[in-house]
C-alpha cells in the first residue's frame, strides 16, 4: 500500500514458534499479489469454521509475522494483515481484515480489527475509509 511507516519493532521468535509464522508470511505473499476478487474469495473461504479472534490474539498473531518478515515489519501492510489473519486462522481464531484509505493525503492501508479495535496500528479507528473487510463469520452464517 503507500503509506509510509517506520520499521515495527522485532523481537526474536525461538526456533521452534517461527515455522507457522513463516508459512503465514510466504502464503500472504503470494495472495497479495492476487486480484482483489480472488483475495476476498480465498480470505473468505479461509474464515470459516473460526471463532472471532480477541484482540490479543491478533496482537500475537501480527507480533510473531513482524518478528519472522522484514518486509511485513515495514512498509508491507497489505501482505502484514493477509499473514496476521492467516496465522490467526491456523490457531483457530479469525480477526477482521481490512483495507482502506484516507484522502488528504492519500494513503491506502490494510490492517486486522478484533473486538471493535484495531491491532497494532498507530492512528485511531475512522482513520482509514475502509474499502473492503472480511469479519469473523457470526453463528448463524451470516456476516
Amino acid at each position: 500500500m503507500s503509506m509510509s511507516v517506520a520499521l515495527s519493532e522485532r523481537r526474536r521468535l525461538p526456533l521452534r514458534r517461527r515455522v507457522l509464522p513463516l508459512l503465514a508470511v510466504g502464503a500472504a505473499r503470494l495472495l497479495a499479489r492476487a486480484r482483489p476478487a480472488r483475495l476476498r474469495t480465498v480470505l473468505e473461504f479461509a474464515r470459516r469454521g473460526a471463532r472471532p479472534a480477541t484482540a490479543a490474539q491478533a496482537l500475537r498473531a501480527r507480533e510473531e509475522v513482524v518478528s519472522v518478515s522484514l518486509r511485513c515489519a515495514g512498509q508491507g501492510c497489505l501482505q502484514r494483515s493477509i499473514a496476521t489473519a492467516l496465522l490467526c486462522r491456523a490457531r483457530g481464531s479469525w480477526p477482521t481484515w481490512c483495507t482502506g484509505v484516507r484522502t488528504h493525503p492519500f494513503a491506502a492501508h490494510a490492517w486486522v480489527e478484533a473486538e471493535g479495535q484495531l491491532v497494532g496500528e498507530g492512528h485511531p479507528k475512522g482513520h482509514f475509509k475502509t474499502l473492503m473487510s472480511i469479519p469473523p463469520l457470526t453463528d448463524d452464517g451470516g456476516r
